[in-house]
């Protein structure tokens, strides 16, 4: 079973490399194409197991302990068969 995570700053924390991309895609000529962008990371795991119960479980635990920064950050979980 894979576990695909998305791990992403919560709304109203100041996304910093989200401004600098926007200002980017607006310097190269896609400023009326882009009105907003978030950065956030994206981490795909590999799991032993295919309990999805028990999958989403651990890895929801995986990311309350490590992944994610539970303060500043939100995270989506997907498992796939």
């Amino acid at each position: 079973m894979k576990a695909i995570v998305n791990i992403g700053l919560k709304k109203g924390v100041l996304d910093s490399g989200g401004k600098a991309t926007h200002h980017t895609l607006q310097t190269i000529g896609f400023g009326d194409l882009v009105a907003d962008v978030r950065v956030g990371k994206q981490i795909i795991m590999e799991l032993n197991t295919t309990d999805k119960d028990k999958a989403m479980a651990e890895v929801t635990k995986m990311c309350k302990d490590l992944l994610a920064n539970t303060v500043i950050e939100d995270f989506e979980i997907i498992l796939e068969a």
